[in-house]
C-alpha cells in the first residue's frame, strides 16, 4: 500500500487536474494541475463547495439545480463529459473538459473525483482548422476552395492586375476583398464599383472624375473612383458591361497609371491595383468585337476562377451553417439549426444562383421556421423534396433536386452523389431526396 506522500507525488505529476469531493460536493483534496487550471491554491479550495469554483458555467448551474454533482454517471451510464470555459480569478478564460468518477466506498469520505483537462491547445488547433476553412468572407473546405485560397494568397503578394471570373452569386466580390486584405495594400482604401449599375453617360465621370461645369449637371468637382482608391485596390465588378469609349480610356489609365478628369487636360498620377470581375466570357466578347482585345490582356494578367456552388457540394453544410449564424443574429434567433434532412436537400439542389441563392433560401427558412430547427417544410418549394414531404401530384421529383440541369447533368449528379456516399445507395437516396426505388431506376437509366 503506497504512502500518502507517494500518492501526492503521483497526483501532482498528472497533466489532468483532479478534485476529490465528498457526497455534499465539498472539496477534500486537489492536485497541483487542478490548482493551475482553476487559478486557486489549496488553501482557498479545500473545504469549499465545488460549484463555487465553476460559478457561471453550465456545470455549476446543473449542479445547483440537482443538489448533487451533475457529472457523476448513474449505474450503467457512460461518463458525462462536459466542455466549459472557466473565468479564473485573474480574469483569464480557461477552456476545460471535465468529467467525474465515482469512487468505491472508503473510510476517508471520498465520494467522487472530478477530472479536468486543459483544452487551450485544442481550442487553438480548432481555430487554425476554422481559419483554413475560411479566407475573409469565403467559406469552404473542398479541394476547389482550398486551391482558390492558395491562389488568392499567392496573387495577393503581387501587384499585377487580376481578372476574377465565375457565375453570378459565387462570391467574386469576396475574393476581391480577400485579395486586398491579404496584400501590402491592406492599409489603403478598398473601392468597389459595380459597372453594370452605371449609366453609360456617367461611366467615365464615375471612374475618372470630372471638373466643375464639364457637362450639364456637373455643379462641382468630383474625384473619380481611381483617385479615391489611390494607394489601395479598385474592384471593377462586371467589367464586361462598360462601353467601348470607357474601355479605351480605361486601357490608357492602366498603361500610364494616370487619370484625366472629364473636362480637364492635365493627368493625375494614381497608384491603384485593379481587380476586375465578370460572369461573362470576355474572350468570346473579344472574338465578337464587343470587348477590346488589348484591354482584355491587360486585365487578364492574373486570372482567378471562382467555382460554382454545385461544383463544391461538400461545402454546403459548412457554408449554410455560417450563413445561418449570420441570419440568426440578424433575426435575434441564435438557437436556429438545420435538420439533417434539410441539409441533405440543400446538398442535392443545383443552386443556379449559387451562394447568393443559398443565403436567400436560408433567410426564407428563418422567417418561416416555427421552432429552433429548420425542417424540410420550412424550405422554399423548389428545395422541399423528401419522402416525408413529397411534391404535388403530377410534378416530377427531379424538378426539385435537379432544377436547371440537363438530362446528362442530372445523370452525372446522381452518380457523383452515389460516389460521395461511398456507394451506399440508401445514403445517396437520402441526400438526393428520393426513394431508393427511384434512385435504382435513375441508376439503371444512367
Amino acid at each position: 500500500m503506497p504512502s500518502l506522500a507517494t500518492l501526492r507525488v503521483f497526483l501532482d505529476s498528472l497533466e489532468e487536474g483532479v478534485l476529490f469531493l465528498d457526497a455534499d460536493r465539498r472539496v477534500l483534496e486537489m492536485n497541483s494541475a487542478a490548482g493551475r487550471m482553476i487559478g486557486r491554491d489549496n488553501q482557498r479550495v479545500i473545504d469549499g463547495l465545488c460549484p463555487t469554483l465553476f460559478s457561471g458555467t453550465e456545470c455549476a448551474r446543473a449542479c445547483e439545480d440537482r443538489g448533487r454533482c451533475s457529472l457523476t454517471p448513474a449505474k450503467g451510464e457512460d461518463d458525462k463529459v462536459q466542455d466549459i470555459v472557466l473565468r479564473t480569478p485573474a480574469g483569464l478564460d480557461m477552456p476545460l473538459r471535465m468529467w467525474a468518477m465515482l469512487l468505491p466506498p472508503n473510510d476517508s469520505g471520498l465520494y467522487c473525483a472530478i477530472i479536468l483537462r486543459d483544452r487551450s491547445r485544442e481550442v487553438e488547433l480548432e481555430a487554425e482548422v476554422r481559419d483554413r476553412w475560411q479566407l475573409g468572407g469565403l467559406t469552404g473546405r473542398s479541394r476547389a476552395m482550398q486551391e482558390l485560397y492558395q491562389k488568392v494568397l499567392r496573387i495577393a503578394a503581387s501587384d499585377a492586375n487580376v481578372l476574377i471570373t465565375g457565375e453570378s452569386g459565387v462570391g467574386k466580390e469576396l475574393v476581391a476583398r480577400a485579395l486586398h486584405d491579404n496584400s501590402a495594400r491592406a492599409r489603403g482604401p478598398y473601392v468597389a464599383v459595380h459597372c453594370a449599375s452605371l449609366p453609360e453617360s456617367l461611366q467615365e465621370s464615375e471612374l475618372f472624375g470630372h471638373a466643375k461645369g464639364s457637362f450639364s449637371g456637373a455643379t462641382c468637382m468630383r474625384v473619380g473612383r481611381f483617385e479615391a482608391a489611390n494607394g489601395g485596390t479598385l474592384l471593377l465588378d462586371e467589367i464586361g458591361e462598360i462601353s467601348p469609349a470607357t474601355q479605351t480610356r480605361l486601357l490608357r489609365v492602366l498603361q500610364e497609371r494616370e487619370v484625366v478628369r472629364v473636362g480637364e487636360n492635365h493627368p493625375r498620377k494614381v497608384d491603384v491595383r485593379v481587380v476586375a470581375a465578370t460572369h461573362r466570357d470576355l474572350a468570346a466578347m473579344v472574338a465578337r468585337g464587343e470587348f477590346r482585345e488589348d484591354l482584355y490582356y491587360r486585365l487578364h494578367v492574373l486570372p482567378l476562377h471562382v467555382p460554382a456552388l454545385r461544383e463544391r457540394r461538400e461545402d454546403i453544410p459548412l457554408l449554410a451553417g455560417r450563413l445561418l449564424g449570420e441570419l440568426g443574429e440578424r433575426y435575434r434567433r441564435p438557437d436556429l439549426r438545420l435538420s439533417p434532412e434539410a441539409i441533405g436537400m440543400m446538398e442535392a439542389f443545383a443552386w443556379p444562383g449559387n451562394v447568393r441563392q443559398l443565403f436567400n433560401a436560408l433567410e426564407y427558412a428563418v422567417v418561416n421556421a416555427d421552432g429552433p430547427t429548420i425542417l424540410p417544410r420550412h424550405l422554399q418549394r423548389e428545395l422541399a423534396v423528401s419522402v416525408a414531404a413529397p411534391p404535388p401530384a403530377g410534378v416530377p421529383l427531379t424538378h426539385y433536386y435537379t432544377s436547371g440541369l440537363t438530362e446528362d447533368e442530372e445523370r452525372a449528379q446522381i452518380l457523383r452523389v452515389v460516389e460521395e456516399s461511398g456507394g451506399n445507395k440508401a445514403e445517396a437516396a437520402r441526400r438526393l431526396g428520393m426513394s431508393r426505388t427511384t434512385l435504382w431506376k435513375r441508376l439503371k437509366s444512367a
